[in-house]
C-alpha cells in the first residue's frame, strides 16, 4: 500500500505491518534507532531499540557513506532520471507507542535540481528499486486527482444531500475512466494529437487533450442530422467551424 506523508505515523504502520507492505515518504529528521541485540546477558526488561542512530540530514552531508546510481523512468515529470540512492534498516521509535522496523531509502539528485527525499517501506526485504517504483506509481493516481478537479469539477459540488455528495465524486470518477476509453477507442481510427504552446511543449496526449477529442466527436454527431431547411440556416465553411468547434473543445 503506497500512500503520501499522511500515512507515515507510528501508531498506523505498527498497527498494519504484520498484514500489508506500507511504502511512504519519511522525514529527513525522523529518530531511527539500531536492532535491539539478540543476546542480552543480565536479568532486566528486553530493550526495544539499540542505539540512535544519525539523521537523515547528516547522512547527506556525511562524505564516508557509499551512494548508488539508479536510473528511474520516471521522476517529477521527467523520464530516465539518474538519481543516487543509499538505503538501511532501522527501527523508527517514539516514545509510547511500538516501535516500527522499517527499510528507508534516501534519494538525492546528482544534479542538485531537486530536493532530497526519503521514504520507508514495512517490508525489510523490499529492495530500493522497488520502493521507489511503488511510490512513483502513485503520481499517476495525484494526476487522476488533478485532472477531474480541473476537468469535471470534483470537490465543487454543491449537494445539500450527504448521499449525494457519496454518490458524485464516484460517478465522476467513473467519467474520467470511460472519457479516457472513449479517447482511446478514438485514437484507433484517428490521429490525435495534444494541444501544445510555444513554451509548453507535449509530446503525448493529456486528459485535456482525450476530453477536447471526445466532446468533437459528440458535436460532430449532432450537427449531422438532417433537419428541414429554414430561412434562418447559415452554411459554416468547414475549416472556420473546424476552428470553432476545436476552441470550445478545450474552452468548454
Amino acid at each position: 500500500m503506497v500512500g503520501d506523508s499522511a500515512f507515515a505515523a507510528i501508531e498506523f504502520l505498527a498497527a498494519v505491518r504484520n498484514h500489508v507492505c506500507v511504502v511512504t515518504r519519511l522525514r529527513l529528521d525522523a529518530s531511527l534507532f539500531d536492532f535491539p541485540p539478540t543476546n542480552r546477558k543480565g536479568r532486566g526488561r528486553r530493550p526495544i531499540k539499540g542505539k540512535r542512530l544519525k539523521k537523515l540530514s547528516a547522512i547527506l552531508n556525511d562524505r564516508k557513506v557509499s551512494w548508488q546510481r539508479l536510473r528511474i523512468s520516471l521522476w517529477y515529470g521527467r523520464t530516465n532520471r539518474l538519481v543516487e540512492i543509499t538505503t538501511g534498516t532501522a527501527i523508527w521509535y517514539k516514545g509510547g507507542i511500538p516501535p516500527v522496523p522499517i527499510r528507508w531509502v534516501l534519494v538525492r539528485d546528482p544534479a542538485g535540481e531537486l530536493e532530497p527525499q526519503a521514504f520507508l517501506a514495512t517490508d525489510l526485504n523490499a529492495r530500493p528499486c522497488d520502493i521507489i517504483a511503488w511510490f512513483v506509481c502513485r503520481w499517476q493516481v495525484e494526476v487522476t486527482f488533478e485532472e477531474v478537479r480541473a476537468h469535471l469539477g470534483v470537490e465543487t459540488q454543491r449537494q445539500w444531500s450527504d448521499k449525494a455528495i457519496l454518490r458524485t465524486t464516484p460517478a465522476l470518477l467513473g467519467l474520467f475512466s470511460v472519457i479516457a476509453l472513449w479517447a482511446h477507442d478514438l485514437s484507433k481510427s484517428q490521429m490525435l494529437k495534444p494541444r501544445a504552446a510555444a513554451w509548453y511543449p507535449k509530446a503525448t496526449l493529456t486528459f485535456s487533450d482525450a476530453i477536447a477529442a471526445v466532446r468533437r466527436e459528440i458535436w460532430a454527431h449532432q450537427i449531422s442530422f438532417m433537419s428541414r431547411p429554414r430561412r434562418d440556416r447559415i452554411e459554416i465553411p468547414t475549416h472556420i467551424w473546424r476552428r470553432m468547434h476545436n476552441a470550445l473543445a478545450y474552452a468548454a
